[in-house]
């Protein structure tokens, strides 16, 4: 995962970037509910399984977004070309493992491939991470619950790396939603960037449900 430094001599939010790294509780979430009534005919269809078809979906939007790919480094910010997903995986005890995914692939391959890193990582049954987690997505679910808000644990000091989370679907109007949770760190994200996120999200599912996996 290659990355550069951000000129901060003449990164427009610079001010910004000061002023939230100053708060006791610098990130900014929101919750939407995604459509996916489309996309998620030719998951059922064609027997794609649900989690890693959302995540791959959630993986490009991200990456589509500078602003999502970048982090902030010792006294900087650095942006990445592309950042891997991290998620957790259910264990038979209750539990749950980590997982690391690179979704820079067509659908077709991730699939596949994701479902032998899952197994992977469930024989290792640890929650241990990657050594360095920078350039990552944390990425979880809440499968039982179809939510209208959701707080997420976060580290002292904070870190800031994108949390993105999504709960059980359901029908409401004829059409299929999912709740999809997003927080960032606010020096670096704003809410246009969150904005532009769920736009590229609801394109990628839209490629999915038309069966476009590039």
């Amino acid at each position: 995962m290659n990355y550069r430094y951000l000129d901060m001599d003449t990164y427009k939010r610079k001010s910004h970037f000061t002023y939230f790294r100053s708060l006791a509780y610098p990130y900014v979430g929101v919750t939407v509910n995604v459509d996916i009534t489309d996309a998620l005919v030719r998951m059922k269809r064609e027997r794609l399984p649900f989690f890693l078809t959302v995540c791959y979906c959630v993986a490009q939007a991200a990456n589509s977004i500078p602003e999502f790919r970048q982090r902030i480094k010792e006294e900087g910010i650095v942006e990445f070309d592309w950042c891997k997903t991290s998620h957790t995986v259910a264990l038979e005890d209750g539990t749950y493992c980590y997982c690391a995914l690179d979704g820079n692939m067509p659908l077709k391959e991730f699939l596949p491939y994701a479902e032998r890193e899952q197994e992977a990582a469930r024989q290792r049954h640890s929650i241990e991470e990657e050594e360095d987690v920078l350039g990552e997505f944390f990425i979880s679910t809440l499968p039982w619950l179809s939510y209208t808000s959701l707080i997420q644990p976060v580290p002292v000091p904070a870190d800031s790396n994108p949390r993105i989370t999504w709960g059980k679907y359901f029908s409401s109007e004829g059409r299929t939603l999912l709740p999809v949770t997003v927080l960032c760190h606010h020096a670096l994200v704003d809410g246009i960037h969150l904005a532009a996120f769920y736009e590229k999200l609801q394109e990628q599912l839209g490629a999915v449900a038309a069966g476009i996996t590039v």
